[in-house]
């Protein structure tokens, strides 16, 4: 059973400029997805957002979906919701791993990505989760991706040429290329 334990969270983002978030979504479960949903669509609205939703057939499609779009569309954020609960067999741990470190791996190439897919035992702890009453987990994953959004908008465009480089060697040392620094 979920407790009534309270959490801080961080102040709602704002934004000079409009943000537009992919809410993926796989509805295997549709009331719990759509109560994911409707608190994903209400955070990102409380924050002057706007967004697109895609269905998904189940949570190992999220990354994929997310990683579509990520490529081939102009998106900031990304939401990605759904539901896996334990079953009889060990589908349950590689649904949840796989489908998060996904989620994470894609992070970490520079999506921003909130993940709100459920890992539960059982339907009542998804529900509750669910629930923008109760945890809002939808609500959660979207705000995650707003952070982050923020985050990248603060920190400005990627810079170019991160990595290993061909082509001309570095300045000498002692020698500052434009734009650098030695601090």
């Amino acid at each position: 059973m979920a407790t009534s334990e309270s959490h801080d969270g961080l102040p709602r983002p704002k934004f000079d400029e409009p943000v537009k978030l992919l809410i993926a979504v796989a509805p295997f479960y549709r009331d719990i997805a759509d109560n994911l949903l409707a608190g994903a669509r209400a955070e990102i609205d409380a924050a002057g957002g706007s967004f697109e939703t895609v269905e998904v057939p189940g949570a190992l499609e999220l990354p994929a979906a997310i990683g579509m779009a990520g490529r081939m569309r102009d998106f900031d954020g990304f939401v990605a919701l759904g539901c896996v609960i334990r079953g009889e067999t060990t589908h349950y741990e590689t649904v949840c791993n796989d489908s998060s470190r996904a989620l994470t791996l894609l992070g970490l190439q520079g999506l921003c990505i909130g993940n709100g897919i459920l890992t539960v035992e059982n339907r009542e702890q998804a529900e509750v989760r669910a629930d923008p009453a109760a945890q809002n987990k939808g609500g959660g994953a979207a705000a995650a991706a707003l952070h982050l959004v923020a985050l990248a908008r603060k920190w400005g465009s990627p810079r170019s040429g991160v990595g290993f480089q061909t082509g001309p060697a570095p300045a000498a040392a002692g020698h500052q290329s434009k734009g650098t620094s030695t601090s």
